[in-house]
């Protein structure tokens, strides 16, 4: 009897262990979807040789100090289940490399999914919005695409958070059906269109931050349905004001961020905010908001109040005296009276306010107090000039001593650069946050408060972490940061025109594959009050984060013996990475130097005889000498480039014969580095130990002259890292010189199909890269730069390629001013077989679409490592082109990439480069985009329009030879005769006539070595 009892107590206890440890443990499915996961983010640490519900072996770690996540939630208390099941997901901060997963749904308890701060590529799964998620958080990573449809079917969702990825497209209309959402976080995205009405459901919101996007239209006034939102961003959103009335209901609000609305030209009052009397922080700057201050915001609790770059009129009120505001930002409006004595003497809580760039009124009486030595106020440039010819804060009511330059070290020690003939850049290392001036002649103002949730961590001077391997490295270990805007200011000099230099390196990102090297930082950069840079991106200007690159502004004009040089930050790029409040404008050093010879000021003069002696003297020298010189003809060729070059504005520096023979070691052969439509190229060395590269115009070139004299009217008149510096030219005796930057990878041709030895191993983020950086050097010619040109030969032997195989367009001897009042220029062929728009090589129209062409099919050159003048493919397609558009008619697309790359390139960013190459290509130049256009579609910031991709039929034997001749006959500056006409519809591969015709670097194509092996 015992026995029986004793296997019956054993059996019941095996059976309840073995209920228990089921009940604490995962199904398999979920083990296998964990697996999976893993699998695609790229995650390898997680232990499946343990319970992922244990806790243990790395399924649950967290560091708060680094923000560091590694969790796996499990709940083993769900109704009706005999185990537990996955419901949380969090892994911050990781540097994960693989895409979001779509294998999800194979958890369907899950609820939180935190990926925050990784390294993810790729798109949103769809398949998500099958899931009961509550909160989804994908902020710091490189997502793309747009956000799915299918997400407005997670009605329990309460955050949304996207922010700091790179995604794009308008807002799904769905997500007004997400009636729990309380977060929705979409800031430094490439968001566009319209936000859609029936986000006005969203009545459980609590915070919405769209900034930093390319949204359109106005702030709708359904957010007044929004009385639960307690924080509200909306900078450098793309939107338009004015702001809506409605505002006034969203009495709850902490928070409101305003900045940068587009298309407001109308002025317009301060909204009403009186109701929120909870409010802590408060911007609305750059709204175009006119009128008085408010007297209610003193009273109203605030701690930061920024109402910068306004048109506020009148005074400060008098009940501000006793706000407990904080920081008080009033820069660049239009205030006016006289400063109130309240405010020199305002102590605690205050800690900033800024007035300066204002209209007040100076009362000389106060000369000893209004001097900037307050360092909670910030008067520069405070008062009217029509008040005050001096500024107190210089501290100097006239000028002791005038100067013709200056130099800092911005936010760095003093600096002395021996290779510069021994220049002293002056320090810029004081830690003063809104006000400095140096012992010498320049000041700093700097405006604005980095929006931490720790103020006291702000910090005005970025310190370099890496070993900069770069020219004057001392210049770039440290830079002077701005939350808002800064300016550089120099007084007492001389007028006249001076070289402004502006260097930059971003040194807080980092070089690697971490999310620290995602932060995306953007200013304007004015000068003298100019906007001469817009959205001014140090990373994609210099080529990469830790490189150098130095802008130069020739020509400014001093007139008033001052220079102010301002970095403005307006609201774009992002705010938190790699860390909180990394934003702003940075510059690393300025240098200022005349372009005139300073008159002595020692007055060391020569008596009156001496300088009729030597006047005289030299006038009979020159004489002599071009007396000989034209006896022995040596000036016609000189004076008809003289006359050729008259009226240009160059900006670029004349060499002797002398430097180039010494640099070129007298054009020795084995400096010969290739063959152009002018002439020969040469590599040289200057003494100061640059490289160049030497174009030389061959005594054979019939055109050469007239090109020689436009690529140097061209291209001195423009500067941007994706095109090809000219350093200057030579025009001595009978020798036409340019001297180039020298670019060590040679030419784009070379490097894809050049001979096997010469070819470069261009791995696909390399090549998308330098498609990238081609649109951009377009974008800037075309629609950018003070001259709009079209270049007319774009074409791989004239994209080249610098050390790190960043890509810059030469050769500008084609180009053609694109003056803007015309709708084309009707013009003489001239370009390359196979780059040619039908527009252009039949009729001569001239658009900047034509460009767009040809860069549609330098990028089909890049998929394919084909080349499109020499590639003949198989069957009855006639050129690269066309082969490109049968395979889209045949749904193969990805037989045109190029067989090198294996299978190692991203298939997302091939598609959108080969859509854009075919839309670029489309044979109607109206459907072209524009290539700003381009670079938004290559970047994944905006979609390709399918629809408008070219259809085959379109470009085979559709134009009529009558047409063609109309259009000849109606262009009298074309002279192809019909027979030409007829041979370009029958024989196809017709060339016109260009000095450019002859590649720079001639070599026997990758393709047809291809071609010879099939």
């Amino acid at each position: 009897m015992f026995f029986p009892r004793l296997l019956t107590l054993v059996l019941l206890l095996i059976c309840f262990a073995t209920c228990a440890s089921a009940a604490t443990s995962l199904p398999p499915g979920e083990v296998e979807a964990l697996q999976q996961i893993a699998n695609t983010l790229g995650k390898t640490d997680w232990n499946f040789s343990v319970d992922p519900c244990s806790g243990q072996a790395g399924w649950n770690i967290s560091n708060p100090t680094d923000g560091y996540e590694n969790n796996v939630t499990c709940n083993c208390s769900i109704p009706n289940s005999n185990f537990c099941h996955v419901e949380r997901i969090s892994l911050k901060r990781q540097n994960l490399n693989g895409t979001l997963p779509k294998e999800l749904v194979g958890l369907p308890y899950l609820k939180d999914i935190d990926l925050t701060f990784n390294y993810l590529n790729g798109t949103i799964p769809s398949e998500w919005g099958s899931l009961p998620l509550e909160h989804i958080s994908l902020l710091g990573n490189r997502l793309t695409g747009s956000i799915p449809e299918e997400f407005g079917n997670i009605t329990t969702l309460r955050e949304l958070t996207l922010q700091y990825n790179q995604l794009s497209g308008a807002i799904p209309p769905a997500l007004g059906n997400l009636t729990h959402i309380d977060y929705i976080h979409l800031s430094s995205n490439f968001f566009t269109g319209e936000l859609p009405e029936t986000l006005a459901k969203l009545t459980t919101l609590r915070e919405f931050r769209i900034s930093d996007n390319n949204f359109t239209g106005t702030i709708s006034n359904f957010i007044q349905n929004w009385t639960n939102l307690t924080r509200l961003e909306i900078q450098a959103s793309g939107l338009q004001g004015p702001i809506p009335s409605g505002i006034e209901l969203l009495e709850n609000m902490i928070d409101l961020r305003i900045s940068d609305l587009n298309g407001n030209e109308d002025q317009v009052t301060f909204p009403q905010l009186s109701k929120m009397t909870e409010l802590k922080t408060l911007i609305l700057r750059s709204c175009n908001i006119a009128g008085e201050l408010p007297d209610y915001l003193g009273s109203q609790g605030l701690t930061t109040l920024d109402l910068s770059f306004n048109k506020f009129r009148g005074g400060i009120p008098d009940s501000w005296n006793k706000s407990r505001i904080q920081y008080i930002f009033l820069t660049g409006n239009l205030l006016n009276g006289t400063v109130p004595p309240w405010l020199l003497d305002k102590g605690d809580p205050l800690k900033e306010f800024d007035l300066s760039y204002n209209n007040f009124t100076y009362e000389s009486s106060r000369t000893g107090r209004l001097n900037c030595k307050n360092s909670r106020v910030n008067l520069f440039r405070s008062f009217s000039e029509s008040n005050i010819d001096f500024d107190p804060c210089l501290e100097n009511s006239q000028c002791q001593q005038h100067w013709n330059s200056f130099y800092i070290n911005c936010g760095g020690s003093k600096f002395v650069d021996d290779a510069d003939g021994n220049t002293t850049y002056d320090a810029d290392n004081s830690v003063a946050s809104m006000f400095y001036k140096s012992e010498t002649n320049w000041a700093l103002s700097s405006t604005g408060v980095f929006m931490l949730e720790t103020l006291e961590k702000e910090t005005y001077i970025a310190k370099n972490t890496y070993t900069l391997p770069i020219n004057k490295s001392e210049l770039y270990m440290d830079a002077r940061l701005s939350p808002l805007s800064m300016t550089y200011y120099g007084f007492c000099l001389l007028d006249g025109k001076y070289t402004v230099n502006l260097h930059f390196a971003e040194i807080m990102f980092t070089h690697d594959q971490t999310y620290k090297n995602l932060g995306r930082r953007i200013f304007d950069v004015y000068i003298q009050g100019n906007l001469e840079w817009k959205d001014f991106n140090i990373v994609d200007k210099a080529g990469g984060v830790g490189k150098e690159i130095k802008i130069k502004f020739t020509e400014v004009m001093v007139t008033n013996k001052t220079l102010e040089i301002r970095f403005h930050w307006a609201g774009k790029g992002t705010a938190g990475i790699p860390d909180e409040g990394v934003y702003g404008p940075l510059i690393s050093a300025i240098a200022v130097d005349p372009e005139f010879t300073p008159a002595s000021e020692n007055g060391n003069r020569l008596s009156a005889g001496t300088v009729v002696g030597i006047v005289v003297a030299i006038a009979f020298v020159i004489f002599l000498v071009l007396g000989i010189l034209s006896w022995k003809g040596c000036l016609r060729c000189k004076d008809t480039m003289e006359q050729d070059l008259k009226g240009l504005d160059l900006q670029t520096d004349s060499f002797t014969l002398r430097q180039i023979k010494a640099a070129t070691n007298n054009f020795d052969v084995s400096n010969k580095i290739g063959e152009g439509g002018f002439g020969p190229v040469y590599k040289g060395l200057l003494s100061d130990g640059t490289i160049i590269a030497v174009k030389q115009l061959s005594s054979k070139s019939k055109q050469g002259n007239r090109e020689f004299v436009n690529e140097i009217g061209m291209i001195s008149a423009l500067q941007h890292p994706h095109l090809v510096k000219l350093y200057g030219c030579c025009i001595e005796g009978n020798q036409l010189l340019l001297v180039y930057e020298y670019m060590e990878n040679n030419s784009l041709a070379r490097a894809l199909f050049g001979p096997e030895e010469c070819q470069l191993e261009l791995d696909w983020p390399t090549r998308h890269k330098i498609c990238v950086g081609i649109a951009r050097g377009l974008a800037y010619l075309h629609e950018e730069s003070r001259l709009k040109i079209v270049h007319r030969d774009i074409k791989a032997t004239n994209v080249l390629l610098d050390k790190n195989l960043n890509p810059k367009i030469s050769d500008f001897g084609l180009a053609k001013l694109d003056e803007e009042e015309d709708t084309h220029i009707s013009t003489r062929i001239a370009g390359t077989y196979g780059y040619m728009a039908p527009e252009y090589a039949m009729w001569g129209y001239l658009t900047d679409k034509a460009d767009v062409y040809s860069f549609g099919v330098v990028a089909l050159e890049i998929v394919s490592g084909r080349s499109a003048t020499s590639y003949k493919p198989k069957g009855d397609h006639i050129n690269l082109l066309d082969w490109a558009l049968a395979l889209k008619e045949n749904g193969n697309l990805m037989e045109l990439v190029d067989p090198r790359l294996g299978s190692d390139f991203n298939k997302e960013e091939v598609m959108v480069t080969i859509d854009v190459s075919l839309l670029c290509t489309n044979a109607t130049a109206a459907v072209r985009p524009t290539m700003s256009s381009v670079v938004s579609m290559l970047e994944g910031r905006s979609a390709v329009v399918q629809e408008l991709i070219s259809d085959p039929s379109v470009t085979r034997d559709e134009i009529e030879l009558k047409d063609m001749k109309n259009q000849y006959q109606y262009n009298p500056e074309t002279d192809t005769s019909d027979s030409q006409i007829q041979r370009m519809l029958t024989d196809r591969p017709w060339t016109a006539s260009s000095s450019s015709a002859t590649d720079l670097y001639p070599f026997t194509s990758y393709s047809e070595n291809m071609e010879k092996r099939d």
